[in-house]
């Protein structure tokens, strides 16, 4: 069996949780989102948001970092127990981007990806698509981040 025919549609995979800190938050913020509602608490309370937030790409990037992690662990256990490696590819894109609600100092987002389709490739030989839907709820259970994405997978 090849590492594309254990993916099923259906399948959701846990990606963790982050806790998002305020030292961090305004170090993202002044490095690559410097908006005052980022950056001082103060100024983050006369804000629509009444509270110091972090960045919607923060959110993303720490997103981005878990399924990095997530899908590396995932690979070395397909190897350890004596299969092929994976190929796995990059993403052709994501749509719906949604920060549907702020994520303050103190929050933990816990992220996860639901498989919704997977299916060949028509332009790269030996190449699948898989398209998901990923989302990150806070510790209160609310959703803040969701966006739907594909990824190239290597069907072999």
């Amino acid at each position: 069996m090849s590492y594309w025919e254990t993916i099923t549609v259906g399948e959701t995979i846990e990606l963790g949780s982050h806790g998002f800190e305020a030292d961090a938050i305004k170090q993202f913020a002044a490095k690559y989102d410097p908006q005052s509602f980022h950056l001082d608490e103060e100024a983050a309370k006369a804000s629509m948001f009444g509270g110091l937030c972090a960045s919607g790409w923060h959110t993303a990037a720490v997103c981005m970092r878990l399924n990095v992690d997530t899908r590396a662990a995932q690979a070395r256990e397909w190897i350890a127990a004596g299969n092929p490696a994976p190929k796995m590819g990059p993403s052709p894109g994501v749509t719906n981007l949604r920060w549907l609600k702020p994520v303050y100092a103190g929050d933990t987002v816990t992220f996860r990806q639901t498989v919704t389709a997977k299916r060949k490739s028509a332009s790269r030989p030996g190449w699948g698509v898989l398209e998901f839907t990923t989302l990150g709820v806070n510790q209160n259970g609310e959703p803040v981040f969701s966006f739907d994405g594909a990824a190239f997978s290597g069907i072999d």
